[in-house]
C-alpha cells in the first residue's frame, strides 16, 4: 500500500493506496505544532477504521508547503514504517517540465496539481486550487507548466475584511438572493462571493485571451465545488487531484529506480 500526503497551510490531506485504488481519504488541519508521534496515532486510527495493516505499506509520497510539518512527517516515516518517503521537490521526476525563471519557486502542491491534470486530459489546461490562497496553473498542449497565478483564496480576504473593518461581522460563505444586499450580512456576502466569482471569471478569460489557447478549466480544493456551482467556466472539478498526482508521481520515480 502507498500513503500520499499533501501538507497545506490550512489543512492537510492523506490517502490510501492499495495499488491502483484510493481506499479512502481524510482531511486534517494543518498544525506546526503536532509531533511525529501524534501524526502515528492519527493514521493509526485511520488504518484501524479501514481495517488495513500498517505493515503492508511500502511506500509514502509527500508534497508539503510547511517545512516544519514536513520534518514530523519524515520522523513519522521513519518511526512507524521504517523508511524514508519521497518528496515533491529538485530531484524527483514529474514528467512535467517548469518553463519558469525560478523553477523551484513553484510549489509542491501546484506541480502534483498540474501533473495529474495533464494526465487526465492530455491538453492545455488551467488548474484552479481553491485553497488557502487561490492559484491559477497553466500548462501547454506538450505538458509543459508554463506560469500561473495567485489570488488571496476566499476565508483570507473575510478574515481580511473583518480584521480590518471593526465593525464587520465574519458571515457564512454563502451565495445572498441578490447582488445588492439589504443589510450588511449580505452585502458581505455578495462582495464575497459574488466578488470572487468575477476574480475567478475575469482571470481565466484573460488567461484564454493572452496565451490564445483552447483551455480546459480544471478546480480542485475545498471551495471548488461552491465555486462551481455558481459558474459555468469550469469544465470539471477533482477535489482529489493532489492526492492522484502524489500516487502518479511515486509511481513514475518508482519504476525508474
Amino acid at each position: 500500500m502507498l500513503v500520499v500526503i499533501d501538507v497545506g497551510n490550512t489543512h492537510t490531506v492523506l490517502g490510501l493506496y492499495r495499488d491502483d485504488l484510493m481506499l479512502d481519504n481524510w482531511r486534517i488541519s494543518t498544525s506546526t505544532s503536532r509531533t511525529r508521534d501524534e501524526y502515528i496515532i492519527l493514521l493509526h486510527e485511520f488504518f484501524r477504521s479501514l481495517d488495513a495493516d500498517r505493515r503492508e505499506v511500502s511506500g509514502m509520497m509527500i508534497a508539503c508547503v510547511v517545512p516544519l510539518v514536513l520534518n514530523e512527517l519524515l520522523g513519522l516515516a521513519s518511526k512507524y514504517f521504517y523508511f524514508r518517503p519521497l518528496v515533491v521537490g529538485p530531484g524527483i521526476k514529474t514528467g512535467l517540465p517548469i518553463l519558469l525563471d525560478n523553477p523551484r519557486e513553484v510549489g509542491a502542491d501546484r506541480i502534483v496539481n498540474a501533473v495529474a491534470a495533464y494526465q487526465k486530459y492530455k491538453q492545455a489546461m488551467v488548474i484552479i486550487d481553491f485553497g488557502t490562497a487561490t492559484t491559477f496553473d497553466c500548462v501547454s498542449e506538450k505538458g509543459e507548466y508554463i506560469g500561473g497565478v495567485i489570488a488571496p483564496g476566499m476565508h483570507i480576504s473575510m478574515e481580511a475584511l473583518c480584521q480590518r473593518a471593526s465593525k464587520l461581522p465574519r458571515v457564512e460563505l454563502i451565495r445572498p438572493r441578490d447582488v445588492v444586499g439589504k443589510n450588511t450580512v449580505h452585502c458581505m456576502q455578495s462582495g464575497i462571493v459574488y466578488g470572487y466569482l468575477a476574480l475567478v471569471e475575469g482571470l481565466i478569460a484573460r488567461i484564454k485571451d493572452e496565451l490564445k489557447l483552447d483551455l480546459v478549466v480544471v478546480a480542485t480544493g475545498g471551495l471548488a465545488k461552491i465555486v462551481e456551482r455558481e459558474t459555468t467556466i469550469i469544465d470539471d472539478v477533482d477535489e482529489l487531484l493532489t492526492l492522484k498526482g502524489l500516487k502518479y508521481i511515486y509511481d513514475l520515480n518508482s519504476s525508474n529506480k
